[in-house]
C-alpha cells in the first residue's frame, strides 16, 4: 500500500467511526463504508459484493436506549482491508466481520465510558458560559469514535497480506469459519424479523410472504424481485390514498335515518 492509500484509508475509516454515534450521513452502513474502502485500496468491485452481503447481516443491528448493537463500522472496514489486501475470500471477510462486530461493540462501550469525563467538562464549560469550550467538548467525544475505528484499521492495514497473519488467517479450522458464515445467514434473517417487528405492519406481511413463496418455488433473479415489489407497491400506495380519501369525505348521508331514505325507494 502506498502512504496516499494509507492516508484515505485513516480518513474512511475515521468517517465511519463517527458516523456510527452520528447516524445522520450513514457512513459506518457496510454498503458505503465496504464500497469507501474498496474504492481506496483499489477494488471498488469487491467493496461492493462484500458491503452488500454485510448489509444484510446488519440491516437490524442498531442502538435502541442503552443497548449497544454489534458496531458494523469496524467490521465493514476491517473485513474489506483483509479480503482486499490480504488476499482472503468474500465468505473468509463475511465470516470475520461476525467476530469484529462483537469486538467493536465492547470497544465502543469503553470509548463512550471514556467520553464521560468530555460530559463533566461540558458541564464546566457551561457553567463558565463558554461555548467554545462545549463545542471542543462534543468534538473531542466525536473524534475518539473517529479513532476507535481508524486506528485498529490502520493496524491491520500495515500487518495484512503478511505470512504470519496470512498462516493464522488459513490455520483457523474450516468448522469456524463455516460456522461464522452459517450464523452469518441467520443473522440477515433476524435482522429483517427486527425490522418488520419495529414496524409493525401486519398490512404488509402478505407481500412478505409472496416474495418469501417467489423465491423458493421459481427462479426469478433480483431485477424481476424488484419489479414486482415496485408494481405491490403501487398498488398498494393506491389503496391507501383511495382510503384517505374515504376517511376526508366523511360520512356519506345527512346522519338521520329518515331523510337519508330515497324518495324513490317509496314510489
Amino acid at each position: 500500500m502506498s502512504s496516499m492509500q494509507f492516508i484515505l484509508l485513516f480518513i474512511v475509516a475515521f468517517i465511519s467511526g463517527m458516523g456510527s454515534v452520528l447516524d445522520e450521513a450513514q457512513f459506518h452502513r457496510p454498503l458505503v463504508s465496504c464500497t469507501l474502502t474498496g474504492l481506496v485500496l483499489g477494488d471498488m468491485t469487491t467493496g461492493i459484493i462484500l458491503g452488500g452481503t454485510l448489509e444484510m447481516l446488519a440491516l437490524g443491528w442498531m442502538n435502541v436506549g442503552a443497548a449497544m448493537a454489534p458496531d458494523a463500522a469496524l467490521a465493514s472496514v476491517v473485513s474489506t482491508i483483509l479480503v482486499v489486501v490480504g488476499h482472503q475470500s468474500i465468505g473468509a471477510g463475511i465470516a470475520l466481520a461476525v467476530p469484529l462486530a462483537a469486538a467493536g461493540q465492547v470497544l465502543t462501550i469503553f470509548v463512550r465510558t471514556i467520553t464521560v469525563f468530555f460530559q463533566h467538562a461540558a458541564d464546566n464549560f457551561a457553567a463558565k458560559g463558554s461555548c467554545f469550550g462545549i463545542e471542543m467538548c462534543h468534538l473531542g467525544g466525536l473524534a475518539l469514535q473517529g479513532f476507535r475505528v481508524a486506528l485498529p484499521a490502520m493496524a491491520i492495514a500495515a500487518v495484512a497480506g503478511t505470512d504470519t497473519v496470512n498462516a493464522a488467517l488459513a490455520s483457523i479450522p474450516e468448522v469456524i469459519t463455516r460456522g461464522l458464515q452459517v450464523s452469518g445467514g441467520f443473522i440477515v434473517v433476524v435482522g429483517y424479523a427486527m425490522v418488520i417487528n419495529m414496524m409493525n405492519a401486519k398490512s404488509l406481511m402478505p407481500y412478505f410472504f409472496l416474495g418469501f413463496l417467489l423465491a423458493v418455488f421459481t427462479n426469478v433473479n433480483l431485477i424481476g424481485f424488484g419489479a414486482i415489489g415496485l408494481i405491490c407497491a403501487f398498488f398498494h400506495i393506491k389503496d391507501l390514498q383511495r382510503e384517505l380519501a374515504m376517511q376526508q369525505a366523511g360520512p356519506i348521508g345527512t346522519g338521520n335515518p329518515v331523510d337519508d331514505v330515497d324518495d324513490s325507494d317509496l314510489m
